[in-house]
């Protein structure tokens, strides 16, 4: 099977049965993201302890490339870093936009969107989720702050 083959697979398998597409009770931070050229809305949900990202899920509607995207993330962010999930976000937008390398190690399955930086009006598709992601992210660490060991 050809390697540009296989890239649309993934996609394809990821659009058919995402992952993690459902609502998150208690999150620490939530963010909505829209595409109004192409219809694409999605809403990330993140649980972030200490500083890590526990869990991480999605709800929306949207074209195969950003619904693969979306479930992609949130199986590539859970269990890491903060810092780790911003730095997975800069490699993924620069892969995307065209800026970065599909040779790039760290973004493993997540370089099938490689191809996407060749048709500019898709990359909005592929890094909606993404930016959404950044923001809950965001909203996370300026959430109220864990007070169990507090003193009154």
């Amino acid at each position: 099977m050809e390697l540009g083959a296989l890239y649309q697979e993934v996609i394809l398998e990821h659009n058919r049965s995402p992952r993690n597409m459902r609502e998150l009770a208690d999150a620490s931070g939530c963010a909505h993201g829209k595409n109004p050229l192409c219809g694409d809305e999605v809403t990330i949900w993140l649980q972030v302890e200490g500083d890590t990202v526990s869990d991480v899920t999605f709800m929306g509607n949207g074209c195969a490339i950003s619904k693969a995207s979306a479930s992609m993330m949130t199986q590539a962010i859970k269990g890491k870093s903060r810092a780790e999930a911003e730095e997975l976000f800069a490699r993924f937008h620069a892969l995307v936009t065209g800026t970065g390398s599909a040779t790039d190690q760290e973004l493993g399955k997540l370089r099938v969107f490689s191809g996407v930086a060749k048709f500019p009006t898709r990359v909005k598709c592929a890094s909606l989720a993404w930016h959404a992601m950044k923001d809950a992210l965001s909203q996370a660490s300026h959430s109220k702050t864990d007070t169990r060991d507090a003193t009154p």
